[in-house]
């Protein structure tokens, strides 16, 4: 794998080639990765896929004019072809008053935090051949299961760097492990599916693959033969596995893009208090082996934990650069970047403080309620807040999960469903984002 010197260089020599090229500014972003992953199904190995992948992204500006391009081809030939194209199309884009670099004031300038993304490891095909196999057969053999959708295991490396004109240059490495089985039980028209996954930067700290087949098998026959729920409305019990893209959605809606654009369901709640008293979500880029964890943002800002609500009331927007002139704040080291475009918004580590009550206890009054374990489709609008999704899991019946349930419907509106929400104390770091079991108040459930 490319070295980060190598990778870093190869962003800072593009810039300069801008530079010379006419650009008044310009920035560019290099990314390389490897990876392997093995596949297995009823025992045998299925495929073996490789991959290899390095793209460079290009953004440079004339005045307030700008414009990205990125390339795979890194001949002489091909750099300058990209250096040419990117300054003739700037030369053309229309003004953008607020798009520029990151202020220069505000660069990451020390040695970029230690955060042990990269294991330095090779795994070896037969090594992935192994602990799909060992996951897939856990899985099927666990009663019940009849039938297998297979077994895989992943290892990569990668390596990515970003270079400024005003004086930024950074890179940093990561590694990538991976272990999954997905199952079938029951047979003819009574037949269930569900999964189990593990991923981590480090192999040491990926679970066992038993324990992976075992969680798939097991949470498939627990799926057989579901009943329909009764349509009205009653509190909803999401599991951590799908009650994270509930803070996936208010993401979305704190991005400075959406703010800039008015298309936010809380574009007027920053400081407000969105979700109960005593929830509290962070965001922590700096977690040592985190799935997200990054050493500087997408411009080459330092980066640091942030509250986004603190006791229930939310604290900060999202922002890049650009939004945040067009915002008169200050960026808060979100700005991602990928290849091609100017960069926009992410979040990395993001996780939910645990509540006071153990699960059982969350549910323990809950007379008829669903407690879900999977979500279906994207029916959400950013805009309004409204929330509508298919849904599948378990019955709540006097405070007991009970029998599966399937085909049904969950709606809301998101805004009353933050402040409805109430969190378990079983918050476990497994994800990206992280959150205990969530309560959620008086949603509408219809049976489809």
């Amino acid at each position: 794998m490319m070295t980060i010197d190598q990778a870093r260089d190869r962003a800072a020599q593009i810039v300069e080639r801008a530079r010379g090229a006419g650009a008044d500014a310009a920035d560019a972003v290099f990314s390389a990765d490897a990876s392997t992953e093995v596949s297995v199904r009823l025992g045998a190995l299925e495929d073996v896929g490789r991959s290899e992948n390095a793209e460079l992204g290009l953004r440079v500006f004339v005045g307030r004019r700008n414009a990205s391009v990125s390339t795979s081809d890194f001949s002489d030939a091909g750099l300058s072809a990209l250096v040419e194209r990117a300054v003739a199309m700037a030369r053309e884009a229309p003004e953008d008053e607020w798009a520029g670099l990151a202020p220069a004031d505000r660069l990451l300038r020390a040695a970029p935090p230690a955060i042990d993304l990269d294991d330095g490891g090779e795994v070896a095909p037969e090594a992935l051949k192994a602990r799909a196999l060992a996951a897939e057969d856990a899985a099927r053999a666990v009663d019940g299961v009849t039938n297998s959708e297979g077994g895989s295991a992943s290892a990569g490396r990668g390596v990515v760097a970003l270079a400024t004109s005003h004086g930024f240059v950074g890179g940093y490495a990561v590694s990538s492990h991976g272990t999954s089985a997905s199952v079938l039980a029951g047979t003819g028209g009574n037949m269930e599916r569900d999964y189990a996954y593990h991923s981590a930067r480090h192999l040491k700290h990926l679970d066992d693959p038993a324990t992976i087949g075992a969680k798939a098998g097991a949470r498939a026959v627990a799926r057989l033969n579901p009943g329909r729920v009764n349509s009205g409305p009653m509190p909803v019990v999401f599991d951590p596995r799908v009650g994270n893209s509930l803070l996936g959605h208010l993401l979305g809606a704190i991005a400075g893009q959406s703010i800039t654009r008015k298309t936010s369901f809380l574009l007027e709640a920053l400081g407000t208090a969105i979700f109960s008293a005593g929830v509290t979500i962070e965001d922590d880029p700096l977690r040592p082996y985190g799935l997200r964890s990054r050493p500087f943002d997408g411009e080459g800002l330092p980066v640091a934990p942030h509250t986004l609500v603190a006791d229930g009331v939310l604290q900060t927007w999202l922002l890049d650069s650009a939004s945040a002139r067009q915002l008169g704040l200050e960026p808060t080291g979100h700005a991602a970047r990928g290849g091609a475009g100017a960069p926009g918004v992410s979040a990395t580590n993001l996780q939910m403080a645990p509540g006071t009550l153990s699960r059982d206890a969350l549910i323990a009054d809950i007379k008829r309620g669903i407690y879900v374990t999977e979500l279906i489709g994207m029916g959400v609008n950013g805009v309004t807040g409204d929330y509508s999704r298919g849904a599948s899991g378990f019955l709540i019946e006097d405070g007991e999960i009970t029998t599966p349930v399937a085909e049904f419907t969950i709606a809301g509106n998101l805004i009353d469903m933050y402040k409805a929400l109430m969190p378990a104390s079983d918050l476990d770091f497994r994800y990206a984002i992280n959150v205990p079991t969530l309560r959620v108040e008086g949603m509408t459930v219809a049976s489809g």
